[in-house]
């Protein structure tokens, strides 16, 4: 709600001092800034200057369905928006600012729906993603041009503390729709994800390749942004990952030749779909969050060659992880994909985020369970 613009000055200044006490700063927002803060009940307090605003309504990502807010504006032009509980996780988020979507000024920009966007964390207690007193790897760019697509693809690669002392496996890991190859650096904080996995020896260390989930030539970009065209996208992308990314990668790198492959949501699709497309390639294959598209009651995989993966000789390595609180869509797809795979025999690997939606903390968890798993 937006409270009136008569509220006398004394009770404004009042609320102000009670509004700073005991909140901590979010890990999100930006050098020097005092907001967002995050208290030990998970309420969030915003604070942000919008002189000319009539209305501020804090709106968000699917972490932020359940939370309820309420904003005050003070006369020196700030307003203040505080919120109900909030869950464990990263959560995209904006303003609309007399509906018009705003960025918040005082945070760090991740790139999801779309464009560069708001985030907060909400701390769950663990440390397995921060930054540690270990031996760090590297993120490198780096970019290769598709004959495939006709364009340049850019993607970032993970170089483990002491590369290049001896040949590593790969693993090809994807983002989600409206996201882009900073993803997994920025929001899933891969790098101390794995350095900290390899310092304390619970993971064989391992190249990663963090390639853009959009594959689609000038004339199919023109094409309505639909299932049709993820499928398509992603078919496209099979072809590239396995006739031009991979063989770039391992002509460049030092690389043993085991590979591995996983993406979340959109991307749990994209590595479904070329890992079972090429069950003799991939020693295992990672489905965070899983996504299955134009499938129907009938033939649920009508677009996904799971089936491939019964006729293997190698028979991959298959991890799905899923947060406890994700909508029943995904809930959905796991259990067409657990049916498939109990009623088939197929051995696989069940995780679940405890306390967590559709959002980054399940991912980064569901990574980190993965990659201790692949490569034995």
């Amino acid at each position: 709600m937006q409270y009136s613009k008569k509220t006398p000055l004394i009770l404004v200044l009042f609320s102000s001092i009670v509004f700073s006490q005991a909140y901590k700063t979010s890990s999100t927002a930006l050098p020097g800034k005092e907001f967002p803060k995050i208290d030990a009940a998970k309420k969030a307090e915003f604070r942000v200057y919008f002189p000319d605003a009539k209305s501020v309504i804090l709106d968000g990502g699917d972490g932020m369905k359940s939370v309820k807010s309420s904003a005050s504006k003070e006369k020196d032009g700030f307003w203040n928006i505080s919120t109900t509980p909030m869950e464990i996780g990263f959560h995209y988020y904006w303003f609309n600012v007399d509906g018009q979507r705003t960025n918040d000024p005082d945070t760090q920009l991740y790139f999801g729906y779309g464009q560069p966007t708001s985030g907060i964390e909400v701390s769950s207690g663990e440390d397995f993603f921060l930054e540690k007193n270990v031996k760090h790897g590297t993120i490198v760019n780096d970019s290769l041009q598709s004959e495939i697509i006709q364009t340049q693809r850019n993607f970032k690669v993970y170089l483990p503390p002491g590369y290049g002392s001896e040949k590593l496996p790969v693993l090809y890991l994807y983002h989600g729709t409206g996201e882009d190859i900073t993803g997994w650096e920025k929001q899933g904080y891969i790098l101390n994800i794995l350095d900290n996995l390899f310092a304390e020896k619970k993971a064989r260390k391992m190249i990663v390749v963090m390639d853009y989930g959009v594959a689609l030539n000038p004339e199919q970009e023109k094409m309505p942004d639909n299932y049709p065209r993820t499928v398509l996208s992603s078919k496209n992308l099979d072809k590239i990952v396995t006739r031009e990314l991979i063989p770039y990668i391992e002509k460049k790198y030092k690389t043993s030749g085991k590979k591995a492959i996983a993406g979340l949501s959109r991307g749990s699709y994209q590595a479904m779909l070329i890992g079972a497309s090429h069950p003799e390639t991939f020693s295992a294959i990672g489905a965070f969050s899983p996504v299955i598209y134009e499938g129907t009651e009938a033939e649920p995989f009508k677009e996904l060659p799971i089936g491939n993966l019964l006729k293997s000789k190698k028979k991959p390595y298959f991890f799905i992880g899923i947060g406890e609180k994700e909508d029943a869509m995904f809930f959905k797809f796991n259990q067409i994909l657990t049916d498939f795979l109990n009623k088939n025999n197929y051995p696989y690997f069940q995780y679940k985020s405890p306390e967590t939606r559709h959002e980054w903390l399940t991912w980064r968890r569901s990574l980190y369970q993965f990659a201790q798993q692949i490569f034995k």
